[in-house]
Order: C-alpha cells, then sequence, then structure tokens
C-alpha cells in the first residue's frame, strides 16, 4: 500500500499524472517557440512535473535506481525552472534559465517515457530486451537531439 493505494492504483495514479506533464509541457514548448506564457497549461506543467518526480520516490525500492537519479535531476531543474518564473519574474537571463530547465524537466519526462515504453511494450521489449541495444539507444539519442534542437529555438523565439 502507498498513499492507502494498491501499488497496481498509485502505479496508474504515478502514469497518468506523468502523462498530464508530458502533454502539458509539450504545449509549453509550444508556447515557447510561439513566444507565448501559457500561464495555466504552464502552472499543470510545473504541478504534474514536479508530482511525478516525487511520487516516483513513493514505490518501494532497496537502492538507489537510475530512475531515482533522474528524478533528482528533475526536481533541480523544476526548482530553478519555477524561481526563475515566479521569483525572478524571467526578467533578463531568468528568462533562458527558465526555458533551458523547463524543457530539461520536461525532456526527462520523456526520457523516462520512452524506456518505461521499451521495457513495458512487449514488441519494443524484443527490440531492446537489455536496455542497451541500438533501438533503445538510437530512440533515446534521437529524443535528445529534437529535445536540444527544440530548446535552441525555444531560447531564441520565447521572448518578452
Amino acid at each position: 500500500m502507498i498513499l492507502g493505494m494498491s501499488t497496481s492504483v498509485f502505479t496508474l495514479v504515478h502514469v497518468v499524472i506523468s502523462l498530464i506533464g508530458i502533454g502539458s509541457g509539450l504545449v509549453v514548448m509550444w508556447g515557447f517557440l510561439e513566444s507565448k506564457r501559457l500561464d495555466g497549461i504552464t502552472a499543470i506543467f510545473l504541478l504534474s512535473t514536479v508530482l511525478t518526480s516525487v511520487t516516483g520516490f513513493l514505490f518501494p525500492f532497496q537502492h538507489l535506481l537510475p530512475s531515482h537519479k533522474v528524478g533528482i535531476l528533475s526536481l533541480i531543474a523544476l526548482a530553478v525552472a519555477i524561481a526563475a518564473r515566479h521569483v525572478y519574474h524571467l526578467a533578463g537571463s531568468w528568462r533562458t534559465t527558465y526555458v533551458v530547465t523547463a524543457s530539461l524537466a520536461l525532456y526527462l519526462n520523456d526520457f523516462v517515457l520512452v524506456a518505461q515504453l521499451f521495457q513495458k511494450v512487449p514488441s519494443l521489449k524484443a527490440l531492446a530486451p537489455t536496455g542497451t541495444e541500438p533501438p533503445f539507444l538510437g530512440t533515446e539519442l534521437a529524443l535528445l537531439v529534437i529535445f536540444i534542437a527544440l530548446t535552441v529555438f525555444a531560447v531564441k523565439k520565447f521572448r518578452s
């Protein structure tokens, strides 16, 4: 039991929160590229992405896993993004800092999504049973390249 829920129900809640974070994050990324703040959806993105990382730590574990390291990195990026937006109001270089850290948090969520898909979807697991095979590594590399390009464009486009 986790927070009064069975592990399977808690897992479903965690996955739904993660998908909300990813979906809203993609809209926020579009907003960056269109130079739009999108305050409401951004609040949903930041909150759901924080909750995704926090709930990831509530699953039972014996030792620190790679997913925990990704969660820690995501929470650090989110703390900086939230400060850049709500404490420093995107002034000066905080605008770039916000775009980069929010994009990093979204990338990390998507990175985990791809890893989970390769672990849980039988046809993908068959392509990369250990997660070290070229189909998995190539997909993660392509995702990284896409996010680097999107982030570079977002930094250039997201202006006051």
